[in-house]
């Protein structure tokens, strides 16, 4: 088919026509790469030393430019601050608290119209995508230098309008980023790594219209990031912090964490490094709605409408390494953390908790037990959570209502109310638990009491209590009937003696009592020790109430502690039991002697 189509001398001429054409294009297409491609290099670098003010300049190594498909390929790019420009800038008050530096081995720009660029100087790309690029940044101070010389007020459109009068990308792809900043504003310098971090920007303009939308972001209508899988470990080696993901969307004002973890060493070399207490923290999905991403930019300032904290657990282990603290562990208390542990201004307006769990852990030194307080399916709904001055003003107070599941058995609703404001940090709370059976209660109440409940069933518990750093005031309510306990020994055998004078004589079985319609209630006055940090104080007090309503005060907790001294005194002690007991027999024996005596005297009669 072919020779016979060539055989006609109109088809020769078409062919060479065409084939001519195709040259002529062809050698059009690589003439105008050839001048475009150092033009439109030189127009980039005088663009980037314009737009920030000579403090920057971008070197390449080659550009790679087809006209016809409207891509080009940037090899070998380098981004870096002007050291001298900087210094310069700081003399007259107009330096950036941060400089940046960037490396890409390639960058591809696609759907470009270069002719448009340099005839119409007007910048119009598809897409830019960058992979595995390299971002340093150098943190000399907090803020930027702002003092009372003159500024470049300019904005970035009027910055580069000479050389660019629309600057248009539809969307921009950074993959697999390697971040690492260097904080040189603390007396060591502070070197933060991330690695596996995304960012994808859609609708970068920047024009005369565009450069006064506050709706953008960096010129941009979205940015998205998205950091995986990163990990760090505290100075002391104590703790290591890890986090699956991290998303934030600059339009939705979205920013969700999955994944978080604080994990520390485990719990023997942790206490034999650390008087502090130990904390294990391990979160899900946390959802921050309504973040102003931007507005924390400008005045690292967090604002945050409704924060969701769902399916985590969180634990605190008692320090039991020697002597507590002597410190005020005042630190740990919540209305102490808002105020001063953050750094900056943070509002949080709504913070909801779901499916969480919390563990308070102790160890009794004697009998080498550790004690837990489980509450498990906690949630909760907290407000006010802020330490911005003009807020506190009109509200000071923080609230927190939480439901949960004591020890996975009964359900239990308590209500906090911490104020923000108050010199002597005051609180207070109150709550409600269901029924519940207290042989539940043994898996905290053997390691940290040596004590078994046996029997007994808890019908209501409920208190209502007022806190400030120093002391505690407040009512607990706790009915119950057919209470029995066993007095353990440190390898948890029965102490069968000291069992029987504590259900004997210690002991109340019932609230109210047998024939009683009045129940008995505990009023608390609880001092606290200094170095008690906050679950352990609201611990200790709930636990004085609940010993007072059996009838447990501290001189039948004297009688009941006699199983904790020296083995050399145990035998007196024994003694001195089996006498008490034996006493009570005789009481019963002489007053059912006397019963049967006036008994008998009336068959006489």
């Amino acid at each position: 088919m072919a020779i016979k189509f060539l055989k006609h001398r109109w088809q020769k001429i078409t062919l060479i026509a065409l084939g001519a054409l195709a040259a002529i294009v062809l050698i059009a297409t690589l003439c105008i790469n050839s001048i475009l491609a150092p033009k439109l290099s030189g127009k980039l670098k005088e663009a980037v030393l314009d737009g920030t003010d000579s403090l920057y300049h971008i070197d390449f190594s080659n550009l790679d430019l087809n006209v016809l498909k409207g891509k080009a390929v940037l090899y070998d790019i380098i981004l870096k601050p002007n050291l001298s420009v900087y210094e310069n800038m700081k003399k007259q008050g107009t330096a950036p608290s941060k400089l940046y530096e960037l490396r890409v081995d390639r960058l591809i720009i696609s759907n470009a119209h270069p002719l448009e660029i340099y005839f119409k100087k007007k910048v119009n790309i598809g897409l830019i995508a960058l992979n595995s690029p390299q971002i340093q940044i150098s943190k000399y101070a907090d803020k930027d230098t702002d003092t009372a010389k003159k500024k470049d007020n300019r904005t970035l459109y009027q910055k580069i309008a000479k050389t660019f009068k629309l600057v248009h990308v539809g969307e921009i792809l950074f993959t697999d980023i390697n971040y690492k900043q260097n904080n040189y504003t603390g007396p060591k310098v502070a070197t933060s790594t991330l690695r596996e971090m995304d960012v994808k920007a859609t609708d970068l303009l920047i024009d005369s219209a565009s450069q006064t939308d506050t709706s953008r972001f960096l010129f941009c209508k979205d940015v998205s990031t998205e950091i995986k899988n990163y990990s760090s470990r505290s100075a002391s080696g104590l703790y290591t912090f890890k986090v699956k993901s991290v998303k934030l969307s600059t339009q939705t004002k979205k920013l969700t964490v999955a994944g978080l973890y604080l994990t520390p060493i485990d719990v023997k070399t942790f206490f034999t490094k650390s008087k502090s207490d130990r904390y294990t923290v391990h979160l899900q999905s946390i959802t921050l709605n309504d973040f102003d991403y931007s507005n924390y930019q400008k005045t690292q300032s967090i604002d945050v409408k409704k924060l969701v904290i769902d399916k985590g657990f969180f634990e605190v282990f008692s320090n039991y390494n020697g002597k507590l603290p002597t410190t005020d562990r005042l630190v740990t208390f919540p209305n102490w953390a808002i105020r001063h542990a953050l750094k900056m201004p943070v509002n949080i307006d709504t913070l909801d908790l779901k499916r969480m769990a919390f563990v308070y852990s102790q160890l009794n030194k004697k009998p080498q037990k550790f004690g837990r307080l489980k509450f498990n399916n906690i949630n909760g709904r907290l407000l006010n959570l802020t330490n911005r001055k003009d807020l506190l003003k009109q509200n000071n107070l923080a609230t927190a209502n939480i439901s949960s599941y004591f020890m996975g058995k009964a359900k239990l609703n308590v209500h906090f109310v911490f104020n923000l404001t108050d010199a002597d940090y005051s609180y207070s709370y109150k709550g409600h638990l269901a029924p519940m059976n207290m042989v539940d209660v043994n898996p905290v109440l053997m390691p940290l009491s040596t004590v078994k409940i046996t029997s007994g069933m808890a019908n209501s518990f409920d208190f209502n209590v007022h806190s400030t750093q120093k002391a505690s005031k407040g009512t607990v309510s706790f009915l119950y009937k057919d209470l029995k306990v066993d007095v353990l020994r440190a390898d948890y055998s029965k102490n069968s003696l000291i069992s029987t004078l504590a259900n004997a004589i210690v002991l109340k079985h019932d609230n109210p009592d047998d024939g009683s319609k009045t129940p008995r209630l505990a009023n608390i006055v609880y001092i606290r020790p200094a170095n008690f940090p906050f679950f352990k104080t609201v611990w200790f007090v709930l636990l004085n109430g609940i010993k007072s309503c059996a009838g447990i005060g501290p001189a039948q907790e004297k009688k009941l502690s006699l199983q904790t001294t020296d083995n050399e005194d145990k035998k007196e002690q024994e003694k001195l039991v089996k006498k008490a007991v034996k006493d009570k027999e005789e009481e019963d024996k002489k007053f059912k002697e006397k019963v049967k005596a006036k008994q008998e005297g009336k068959k006489k009669d």
